[in-house]
């Protein structure tokens, strides 16, 4: 059929089953967004108000769905402003694909509106080149089919990621003889078979352990392989404890879970992963939050603990420490070939009675009452941790939490219980801010009959507070929570640990009379045409947030919560290292005496 540039790419998405684009029109990609003009009942076009916005709702669409969406952008400040969302999707290893505007394949090279071309001719897809698995510059409107379907396949397969197509505006306009092919016959089927003699391997070494632990990653919610990981986990008996993109990989009421590890993780599951013999470690990548920026005995002691590790991606295995046994492949497959290595081996003694498993519920219950006085606490302003022991009391079993960096990304880290996956969505290795409520618009799509929450500090929610226009528009009703805390508060009590306690330039909102600032957030929304209510007290989050999701459309709740330590948010288990000047030495002991640090001298 002949078709234009533009149109090959809606009939390919149509084709391929993508039901949302989202992004912003330009000169740019007038010629691709006028080729949806007709096509709206097969693929619904969303007007972002900010391309990182755009991408970050695909991004949470494809972490609550596995289905990617499409964002389209026009050229050079448009394309250039997806980077944030780019950068996150690929460092949180989820697919979006991102179709960019660009300057007219005959006048590459002179500088014309928005080209950037100084050092290479129509040069803008350098600037995404390290935060995506690959792109593509189209200078031929017949090379189109065979990009997107190049681009479909790398996205979605082994480990995931976001990809770019660039598309000049004239080649968005130009027309040709082409066939949109069949996705499923340039796809790869099947799973990544581990290596069976290195499982058999695993399976003995996990056999023999007296304290084992699973540690899982988000490598284990993309291959879907949380029925496999519970069956594997009963079958040893070995605690599971979780990484932040893992979490909701295991449910965190089974007996087996031991919670999380890291800096910002629970005590229960620090002293699992530190006393381990062998870890059996899924789709994860070791880094310093989880490690407590590898420093021996916080977390983990590898060696002496053995360390096997799973993952789709080679150049995670031993990247960070040293493995006795590594092993590529997908984790379904893995853990499939591996609980039938572990059945073979006979009947093992029941895990629920045995005394590894009492100490697993030991820890968690010793855990809980080290953050009692925070959940339980009736102070005015309410504690954020006091607000996440409401939200959860509330919610549904499958009800799916959005967050950003900061506070609440930690307090819903470590104190909100998940029980299943896809129900955790986070920024989390790139560790964005005004993720939150683009995030959570794109959950929502993915799952419009389950509860979606999507829990903001008041920095990051004014990052991209525009996409409650998106929500409103599209009548797409999400909640959102806005913690209050009138700062960058995370990174103030950060800022006062590790350099004293009058250390706090820049991350309090004041006025220059020295009184916190802070615009009314419930006001905000609904000006916007949302539904709005802001509280302070504990007593009024369950029913602010009944009100809130009974109104049927897009909802602020915005809480004024306690700003002075350590009720301003939760526990920090591990150790994260933040370089402190030397002239600040002082205070630095003074901070890790106070926590009990010289043990880790």
């Amino acid at each position: 059929m002949r078709l234009t540039g533009g149109q090959i790419v809606a009939e390919a998405l149509i084709k391929w089953g993508v039901p949302y684009i989202a992004g912003i029109p330009g000169h740019g990609c007038l010629g691709l967004v006028d080729a949806f003009q007709g096509r709206e009942d097969r693929i619904k076009l969303l007007q972002a108000r900010h391309e990182q916005s755009a991408v970050h709702l695909a991004d949470a669409y494809y972490r609550v769905s596995g289905q990617p969406l499409a964002v389209f952008t026009s050229i050079g400040p448009g394309a250039v402003n997806t980077a944030v969302g780019v950068a996150t999707a690929f460092v949180d290893s989820t697919a979006v694909l991102v179709l960019t505007g660009d300057v007219h394949t005959h006048m590459y090279g002179r500088g014309v509106l928005q080209e950037l071309e100084r050092h290479r001719w129509a040069d803008w897809p350098r600037i995404l080149e390290p935060i995506v698995k690959r792109y593509w510059q189209v200078t031929k409107v017949e090379h189109l089919p065979y990009a997107l379907h190049r681009a479909f396949v790398h996205m979605t397969q082994g480990r995931p990621g976001p990809v770019l197509i660039d598309l000049p505006m004239d080649i968005q306009a130009e027309a040709a003889e082409v066939e949109i092919p069949e996705l499923a016959s340039r796809t790869a089927s099947g799973r990544a078979q581990g290596d069976p003699k290195l499982i058999a391997q695993v399976a003995m070494k996990l056999l023999q352990a007296q304290r084992p632990v699973i540690l899982a990653g988000g490598g284990v919610i993309t291959s879907g392989a949380s029925p496999e990981l519970k069956e594997v986990a009963e079958l040893l008996g070995a605690a599971v404890v979780t990484t932040m993109m893992g979490k909701g990989t295991f449910p965190e009421d089974h007996p087996l879970s031991g919670l999380h590890t890291g800096f910002i993780g629970t005590s229960a599951g620090s002293a699992l992963t530190r006393q381990a013999d062998v870890i059996l470690a899924l789709g994860c990548r070791f880094a310093d939050m989880t490690t407590s920026s590898y420093r021996d005995g916080v977390n983990f002691s590898i060696p002496p603990t053995a360390l096997i590790q799973v993952d789709i991606d080679p150049a995670e295995i031993g990247k960070n420490y040293p493995v006795e046994v590594g092993i590529v492949g997908d984790i379904k497959a893995a853990l499939a070939a591996l609980k039938k290595e572990l059945a073979s081996a006979g009947k093992r003694p029941g895990w629920k009675d045995a005394p590894y498993t009492a100490e697993i519920q030991n820890l968690k219950a010793k855990w809980g009452a080290e953050i009692a006085e925070l959940r339980d606490s009736e102070r005015v302003p309410v504690t954020m941790a006091r607000f996440f022991k409401e939200l959860r009391a509330f919610l549904d079993r499958d009800a799916i939490l959005v967050t950003s960096a900061g506070h609440p990304q930690a307090l819903a880290f470590q104190q909100f219980p998940v029980y299943e996956p896809r129900t955790f969505i986070t920024s989390g290795g790139f560790s964005t801010m005004g993720f939150t409520l683009p995030g959570a618009i794109g959950a929502k799509l993915a799952a419009p009959h389950r509860q979606v929450v999507g829990v903001a500090g008041d920095g990051d929610f004014m990052m991209t507070m525009e996409e409650l226009a998106t929500a409103v528009q599209y009548e797409v009703p999400v909640v959102i929570a806005i913690l209050n805390n009138c700062g960058w508060c995370s990174i103030r009590d950060l800022q006062m640990g590790r350099f004293g306690e009058s250390r706090t330039l820049a991350t309090e909102f004041r006025r220059p009379g020295g009184e916190p600032y802070t615009p009314n957030f419930a006001q905000v929304a609904r000006a916007f045409g949302a539904y709005g209510e802001r509280i302070e007290r504990p007593e009024d989050i369950r029913p602010a947030l009944e009100r809130a999701f009974s109104s049927g459309k897009p909802a602020v709740v915005e809480v004024m919560v306690n700003q002075e330590p350590p009720y301003s948010g939760g526990p920090a288990v591990g150790w994260w290292d933040v370089p402190v000047p030397a002239y600040l030495t002082a205070q630095r002991r003074a901070y890790e005496e106070a926590r009990g640090e010289e043990r880790l001298s």
